[in-house]
């Protein structure tokens, strides 16, 4: 009885797999569609798109993990990736000698002690119903305490940063290895993530967007006003790259070595994404997602594991932003939309299907190729529509074309996601749910 039941197992496992002919097709139609972009606009700029279109399968992947492993609906991607192109920016940016052979660097570290030290008493006078204080009267003293120390702090923090965009201009970088902050900014939109999801994990789905996204225009925010921190609106420029730049190299072949590290990078991820779901790991996350009530009877730590599911996801996010920021040389806080670019990459994943690797990367090339050539190709279409119109009926064209042609990008993506949700709800490539039994 044993044997046969063996038996009958191996020949479950063991049984062929289909032949990925949608993948094939997939895949070649979009080697076409680039091949078409070289031939159309040249190797210089269809290799920069390739590699920006790179940095955001490495954003997709984060939010794929975190939407289509557990369920998660994060609408602040923009919010980390501000995180990871900041410590790109702070880590390698040359370091200012205005700012650090002065007393400023002394006065900015003697601030921001006075900060956590305001931050931990606040902390602990949230815990004083833990030695017996009412809870009303613990809550009471935290807001008045937070509230005082609040606007004592923020005093002294003004005083230190208003001299030092008078003096210096802004505190400047470390001068490191571009890749450094790389690592860097993915640590820190974890550390920032592990915060948030303690806060908002809680939430319902479309609470738990309502409540990323607004923390995301923070980011934003305060990354736009700390002038003393990041030059706000001035920006920082040029940022290095990992790689010999256009300067040593050339447009094309510095792309292209550009191009490799990152490609080098999404396999990486790729492969650990791909141990990860397969393993058991992965199958928790997934009934975790499924059915939340079955898996907590089965004794899942259920807010530990969407917790760390959430971080991961914000990890690659800010791994992918410090990437984007050093390919683009500049740091730039009005760049983040983080309702317009959060909508992009949550395009790419629609399309490309959540909870597949694969489907992400073939839908965050796709739709950034889509976007990017939406606008010359509806700026050749509408000129071909002018000139025929003037030519025939005699009406003269508006003026503002090419804004129009820029508008069109919103059209064409519209137009995508509402005929992927309707001949395709789980996107072109869904993912694989395996029956077993």
């Amino acid at each position: 009885m044993n044997t046969q039941h063996t038996e009958r197992r191996d020949d479950v496992v063991a049984a062929p797999s289909r032949f990925p002919l949608r993948e094939v097709i997939l895949f070649g139609a979009l080697l076409a569609m680039i091949l078409g972009v070289y031939a159309m606009m040249g190797s210089a700029y269809s290799t920069r798109m390739l590699v920006e279109a790179a940095c955001y399968a490495i954003l997709a992947l984060g939010l794929t993990i975190q939407w289509g492993y557990a369920g998660q609906f994060n609408a602040g991607v923009m919010g980390f990736v501000a995180l990871g192109s900041f410590a790109t920016m702070f880590f390698s940016v040359p370091v200012n000698e205005a700012f650090w052979v002065t007393e400023l660097p002394g006065e900015l570290g003697l601030a921001l002690l006075y900060v956590t030290a305001a931050v931990l008493i606040v902390y602990g006078a949230t815990k004083l119903d833990r030695i017996g204080v009412p809870k009303r009267l613990r809550t009471l003293i935290a807001i008045v305490l937070a509230v005082a120390l609040y606007l004592t702090v923020i005093s002294v923090l003004r005083e230190v940063t208003g001299e030092i965009e008078s003096r210096a201009g802004f505190i400047g970088g470390l001068g490191l290895p571009a890749w450094s902050g790389w690592i860097v900014g993915g640590a820190l939109a974890g550390v920032i993530g592990y915060f948030i999801g303690h806060i908002c994990l809680g939430l319902r789905s479309d609470y738990l967007a309502i409540a990323t996204l607004g923390i995301a225009e923070i980011i934003k925010a305060f990354l736009k006003n700390s002038d003393w921190l990041t030059r706000g609106t001035a920006t920082v420029s040029p940022l290095p790259w990992p790689t010999p730049g256009p300067s040593e190299l050339g447009f094309t072949l510095a792309r292209a070595l550009y191009l490799s590290l990152t490609a080098v990078m999404i396999a990486a991820i790729f492969f650990l994404l791909h141990r990860a779901y397969h393993a058991p790991w992965g199958r928790m996350i997934r009934a975790i997602r499924d059915n939340e009530i079955s898996a907590a009877a089965m004794g899942k730590d259920i807010n530990k594991r969407r917790l760390e599911i959430f971080v991961l996801g914000c990890i690659l996010m800010g791994i992918g932003g410090g990437a984007l920021a050093s390919f683009n040389s500049i740091f730039d806080p009005n760049g983040f939309l983080p309702l317009n670019h959060t909508f992009l990459v949550l395009v790419m994943v629609i399309l490309g299907g959540p909870g597949n690797n694969l489907g992400t990367i073939f839908g965050a090339v796709a739709v950034y190729i889509i976007w990017l050539m939406s606008e010359p190709l509806a700026l050749f279409l509408m000129h071909g529509a002018a000139a025929l119109s003037e030519g025939w009926f005699g009406w003269e064209p508006p003026g503002n074309l090419d804004s129009r042609a820029l508008q069109a990008r919103v059209f064409v993506i519209g137009l995508l996601i509402t005929l992927v949700l309707r001949f395709a709800p789980q996107g072109l490539l869904p993912e694989k749910v395996k029956h077993h039994g």
